[in-house]
């Protein structure tokens, strides 16, 4: 198992929250950074938040202060916290990983739907 698995998925009230993990499926310390993208229905797959090796994080501007994206290396796992969640964040999320020999890889993804 070389991919990430994403977890944590579901329906949610708008307003809501959810914690989605991304288990790296291999040590943390061999992956540069770790991305979390999402693709709503008849859209193209977009940056969500992306975490570094160092710890530096990056957001794209719709989910600043909203969602958290942190590391537990303890654990090879990335969470992506999102609160206050909206009808547009309803999208499937999708975890994906470059590793320090320069390769890609993507989860399965986790569906995210916020309804009400």
């Amino acid at each position: 198992q070389v991919h990430p698995v994403e977890s944590g998925g579901g329906l949610v009230q708008p307003g809501g929250s959810l914690r989605l993990s991304c288990a790296a499926s291999r040590s943390i310390f061999t992956i540069r950074y770790i991305d979390w993208y999402r693709q709503a229905p008849g859209k193209e797959r977009e940056f969500v938040a992306s975490v570094t090796s160092g710890g530096t994080t990056t957001y794209v501007d719709s989910v600043k202060g909203r969602f958290t994206i942190s590391r537990d290396n303890a654990k090879n796992t990335v969470y992506l916290q999102m609160n206050s969640l909206k009808p547009d964040d309803t999208a499937v999320y999708y975890c994906k990983t470059f590793t320090t020999d320069g390769n890609i890889y993507w989860g399965q993804g986790t569906q995210v739907t916020v309804s009400s």
